[in-house]
């Protein structure tokens, strides 16, 4: 069977999407929404850097009579989604949702009402918070005869990312430290989406967790760099250590901690992973994965593919979960749902 696909977005995950579905033999393209005026009227292959395929973005797209849409844009809308939903088409999105079931009431209720109308399904994807964060350590899980405590670790400079609109407006790294709080607008939502990471583990696990907790700490940077163009002032935020942690009785058994910096060395009291993503269990047998994202570890590549290998992992994960997606039941699908996937 072929599923007829909808790209929406055209940001960095969103073009890659745009060539998985292209290269997928089981996805046909059936449109692609964007948001941008000088995008208006491109033909999909153009903008994914391939030759053409007939098929136009445009701003207004009908997603009815599709089988699922890839929902990237950088501000998702519930709103948006759950008109989609109750259109009939199934959502795959790398923007939010990665546990609905712990969503914010409102917005929760929202989602299931349009999956119920549409009879459709809702999936939440990406690397972290997704595949490396979710999938792989279920997937350790069945060497276990008992799990006492789950770390994810991400490590990551942003200054290669070449988005300074997501590193400066979103993320606000080169704001003010005192302005930078996990209330602050943009993170608030970014943390929310990693809690849900955390309730996601802890219940796919069962490891009973009853709270979740954030906490973060920020550094100055000690000198003025250039970030892709932009400057990121000295005494500016320049590293961010968030940790979430799911508590059980008191005892912390679930924990996400990112360690982001802009170009800034990291202050020796953090902790101190490799690069990329760190899983570790505790437990019977302990055990422990560390993964990264490469163009390639064989071919000697420039630092931007490296840099947009990410990207091309982040879109994959949503393009190949797609049939399984639309073969499951209306409603909310989370990644302990689904199948493992293979490519193609």
């Amino acid at each position: 069977m072929v599923y007829r696909v909808v790209q929406w977005g055209t940001g960095a995950v969103g073009v890659e999407a745009i060539r998985g579905i292209l290269d997928h033999p089981d996805l046909e393209l059936a449109g692609v929404k964007v948001y941008s005026d000088e995008k208006v009227g491109r033909d999909a292959g153009e903008l994914a850097g391939r030759e053409p395929v007939g098929v136009a973005a445009a701003k207004e797209v009908d997603t009815a009579g599709v089988d699922a849409v890839l929902y990237a844009p950088r501000h998702p809308s519930v709103a948006e989604a759950a008109a989609i939903l109750a259109s009939g088409a199934n959502l795959v999105t790398t923007a939010f949702a990665f546990h609905p079931a712990r969503m914010e009431p409102a917005a929760r209720e929202a989602l299931r009402q349009a999956s119920a109308a549409g009879h459709s399904s809702l999936h939440g994807t990406g690397l972290n918070p997704g595949n490396l964060g979710v999938v792989v350590p279920i997937a350790l899980s069945g060497m276990s005869r008992s799990i006492e405590h789950v770390k994810v670790q991400e490590r990551a400079d942003w200054s290669v990312y070449d988005s300074v609109e997501i590193t400066f407006d979103q993320m606000h790294f080169g704001s003010p430290p005192d302005g930078v709080t996990p209330d602050t607008d943009g993170l608030k939502f970014t943390s929310e989406l990693f809690q849900q990471q955390v309730w996601l583990l802890g219940d796919a696990l069962g490891l009973g967790v009853d709270h979740v907790s954030t906490d973060l700490e920020v550094i100055p940077a000690s000198v003025d760099r250039d970030i892709c163009g932009r400057t990121l002032r000295a005494g500016t935020v320049a590293g961010q250590h968030w940790r979430w942690t799911g508590h059980r009785d008191g005892a912390a058994v679930v924990e996400v901690e990112t360690l982001w910096t802009v170009g800034e060395p990291q202050p020796k009291h953090w902790p101190a992973p490799q690069h990329g993503w760190t899983v570790t269990i505790e437990g019977i047998p302990s055990m422990q994965a560390h993964l990264m994202t490469l163009a390639s570890f064989r071919r000697d590549v420039p630092l931007a593919e490296h840099v947009r290998s990410a990207s091309v992992a982040t879109a994959m994960q949503a393009v190949n979960a797609v049939p399984a997606v639309c073969d499951a039941g209306p409603g909310f699908v989370t990644l302990a749902d689904l199948p493992l996937r293979l490519f193609g």
